[in-house]
């Protein structure tokens, strides 16, 4: 392919930004973003990107300016001629709210992805969505990265015996399966719980047995930290030894950080850098997925296949 490659970062994520570019050998592009005194977004390309494959990079987590910053950083891009736009979104918002759950609600991951194609993306990448399903809601390729890529080995490298690896609902079970060939056979445990709200849950039950077992708790993400705490303390009364916790996208809302530090039942926690996180704890680290995105970056541009990467990195 003849045309350039650039990479833009967004203000949501502008470290995972860099780290892509770095990976790639690149610098990062010269965009201005500012506010104007009402809050009103300004965005301007500082350079000329007519022609070039751009890539811009912008997590979608809160506040919405995030998603109307992306828009916009699309928009001045497909008016600036750039040959192919990609956005690329670390963490895609709105995920959880896939169908009507309930009358009269919005379809917002829907309403997301057709405001991206109407504002001139030609393709997105994005990691570990909230239900796989959403794939079906663009009407432009989208390449799905899996942080299992990363996490896998770093998981392996914990040596852990007489394993289990648990989901913390029935929409993970699919997840924690894969996880739980790929780390070495381990046993798959199910928690049984239900939502009586938003950001509430209850565990009802603990399908499998965990007693004198190392578990790992895979989550996609994770929000209050009240689901993810509930069902390690009651995989802890069950008689579970270490507790480890992986979790790609940490949205970490209110006093989710505290939540879990001062959970006794949690050994340690993984989370990937797709969404900056606001303060730090030992019991929290991070893993980065950016060489994982710069790779599809140059996957993407070159025409090579992007499912080979996921073979590769896990093996």
């Amino acid at each position: 392919m003849d045309s350039e490659i650039k990479i833009v970062a967004g203000r949501s994520n502008p470290e995972i930004a860099q780290r892509i570019a770095h990976a790639t050998k690149r610098e990062l592009a010269k965009v201005t973003i500012r506010n104007f005194s009402d809050g009103e977004i300004w965005v301007k390309y500082e350079e000329n990107v007519r022609g070039v494959d751009l890539y811009i990079v912008q997590s979608t987590f809160a506040p919405s300016d995030n998603i109307h910053e992306l828009l916009m950083l699309i928009d001045a891009a497909k008016r600036a001629s750039a040959r192919r736009i990609t956005a690329v979104i670390p963490y895609f918002g709105y995920a959880r709210q896939d169908r009507k759950d309930q009358p009269r609600v919005a379809i917002t991951a829907k309403l997301v992805a057709n405001l991206l194609v109407e504002a001139g993306a030609n393709r997105v990448i994005t990691m570990d969505l909230h239900t796989p399903q959403l794939q079906g809601f663009f009407d432009i390729p989208l390449d799905h990265l899996y942080a299992s890529s990363v996490t896998v080995p770093l998981l392996k490298r914990l040596q852990l015996s007489n394993l289990a690896v648990a989901a913390p609902d029935v929409g993970g079970v699919k997840t924690a399966r894969s996880y739980a060939k790929l780390v070495g056979d381990a046993d798959l445990v199910v928690v049984d719980k239900r939502r009586p709200k938003h950001n509430v849950a209850e565990v009802m039950n603990i399908i499998g047995d965990v007693n004198g077992k190392n578990v790992i708790i895979i989550d996609d993400l994770i929000d209050t930290g009240s689901t993810f705490v509930q069902c390690a303390e009651a995989l802890k009364g069950q008689g579970a030894e270490k507790i480890v916790g992986v979790c790609t996208h940490p949205v970490f809302s209110g006093s989710a950080m505290e939540r879990i530090a001062q959970s006794d039942a949690i050994s340690v926690l993984y989370v990937s850098d797709t969404i900056p996180l606001r303060g730090d704890h030992p019991k929290i680290e991070v893993f980065s997925v950016a060489d994982l995105f710069a790779e599809a970056i140059i996957r993407t541009h070159e025409n090579q296949s992007i499912s080979s990467l996921f073979d590769k990195a896990i093996s």
